[in-house]
């Protein structure tokens, strides 16, 4: 037998393995049905294209964080959820209490608890954002937790690593976690500085199992900073001289959040589910990484959490739950704009019910495949009122949902598939007219750097673009 036959007959019988792997799969039928159709007309490209773009496989216990039993968490989250519905009773205001409906709703659906004495800070631009982490990181005394996507190797995270490496000579603890294909163009050097200063750093999902591991597509795409357990940082922002509007983009259009209160203690347990997860190590657990806030603000919020380690995706139910509430309005940022069948349908009914849905996306590529995919769903979500505006000024990255000026996301997850199903991803849910109106303002304050898309525009794509949108629309409905 020759090498070529055995090498054929290898991935004859691995195909066949897949096939039967997707026949059994829970999730999504459709995308399973076409990756099987590919495997078995294309045996040898379609073994290759499914090791680099195919639907996630795993088993559970990959993603399980040990630690407090499930069905113990289970009951904690009943008690609190019955404790929520037995307080609505002792609720005059009505906007409270359709607040704790929603909180309900969602500690139901796997977010965490629903806190009431948090003051919230609203980041637009990175100058500000980057400008104040920096001084809460000079400040640190006990620990600092950092976990981004992307960190790049450039001016201002030099200057965030001089930070950390000082504050690690002070005696502050450091713990930095990056995920390994955003660590493509990080700090390699100054990390082993980092280390060697006494810091600890762990890679998310590491290069050399990527390739080849059923876990390549589930990335660490949360933006989470923690200092001393009393100020926390959750949003669109990774760190790089980019998010300054230094980048090829320019102007860099973002939305982030500190946080000062007691939601920062689920921040931080958040941050160590992760850590243990990447490293295998835990954390010796103890009250001074959870220190009380008393009444820090008045500002309500829960943190929602997805991805693969969770059975229902709490990020679809958060956004779905969003578009359910709304009576008058809805004001979307999000740099790309590929939602699943069930979210594109709720976010049109709610347009043909009266609702002002409205949607800003970028207008240069970032990723080529969801650009114009996110143009495909702009001329399909428009036919049904839904207004999609381009953004001009640079790049909008913000990930955010406002509705009716009362109930807010601020995150990491964008609105498409990759977000909702595969990615680990972050937001803030925040209950406060506040904070609601002043991201209502910065909206419509948008707007003014921004055109309304057109159906005219969509069908005067060229020959070129038309087939790159077929292809793009192709490989989503392949995730």
């Amino acid at each position: 037998m020759t090498i070529g036959v055995l090498l054929a007959l290898i991935v004859f019988f691995t195909d066949i393995l897949l096939i039967l792997v997707l026949i059994t799969l829970e999730g999504n039928r459709k995308s399973a049905l076409i990756w099987i159709a590919v495997l078995a007309f294309m045996p040898l490209a379609g073994f290759i294209l499914y090791l680099l773009f195919g639907q996630t496989f795993y088993r559970k216990k990959w993603f399980e964080v040990k630690g407090m039993p499930e069905d113990e968490i289970r009951e904690l989250n009943d008690k609190v959820i019955s404790l929520i519905d037995e307080g609505k009773k002792y609720v005059e205001d009505p906007l409270d209490k359709e607040y704790l409906d929603v909180a309900a709703a969602m500690m139901r659906a796997n977010a965490s608890y629903y806190i009431d004495d948090n003051d919230i800070t609203i980041y637009l631009d990175g100058n500000d954002k980057f400008k104040d982490l920096f001084e809460d990181l000079r400040n640190a005394k006990s620990f600092i937790h950092l976990e981004y996507y992307i960190v790049r190797d450039d001016v201002l995270v030099n200057e965030m690593m001089d930070l950390l490496i000082k504050k690690l000579n002070e005696g502050v603890e450091v713990r930095l976690m990056i995920d390994a294909i955003g660590m493509n163009s990080g700090p390699k050097t100054r990390i082993k500085e980092f280390k060697k200063a006494g810091g600890e750093f762990s890679l998310f999902h590491s290069m050399p199992t990527v390739l080849f591991s059923p876990r390549k597509n589930n990335r660490n795409h949360r933006k989470i900073a923690v200092i001393d357990g009393k100020v926390g940082y959750v949003g669109g922002y990774n760190i790089g001289d980019e998010y300054l509007g230094k980048g090829p983009f320019g102007f860099w259009r973002d939305t982030g959040t500190r946080v000062v209160g007691n939601s920062v203690a689920v921040m931080n347990m958040r941050f160590f589910m992760d850590w243990k997860y990447a490293t295998g190590k835990n954390i010796d657990v103890s009250a001074k990484y959870f220190p009380p806030c008393g009444n820090c603000g008045s500002d309500k919020m829960q943190l929602v959490s997805g991805g693969p380690d969770t059975k229902n995706n709490p990020i679809q139910k958060e956004y779905l739950k969003l578009v359910m509430l709304a009576k008058e309005t809805i004001y979307i940022h999000t740099p790309y704009l590929v939602p699943d069948q069930t979210l594109k349908d709720t976010l049109e009914l709610a347009a043909l019910s009266g609702v002002d849905v409205r949607i800003i996306i970028p207008d240069r590529v970032d990723h080529a495949f969801v650009y114009w995919s996110s143009l495909y769903n702009a001329h399909l979500m428009m036919r049904n009122n839904v207004k999609v505006y381009q953004y001009h000024r640079g790049f909008v990255h913000s990930k955010t949902f406002v509705v009716d000026g009362k109930f807010c996301s601020i995150g990491s997850a964008n609105l498409d598939e990759r977000s909702l199903k595969l990615n680990f991803e972050t937001n803030a849910m925040i209950y406060s007219e506040r904070i609601g109106e002043q991201m209502k303002q910065a909206f419509l304050d948008d707007l003014q750097y921004c055109t309304l898309y057109t159906e005219e525009q969509y069908q005067s794509r060229t020959l070129k673009e038309k087939f790159k949108t077929c292809i793009s629309t192709m490989m989503e409905s392949l995730q």
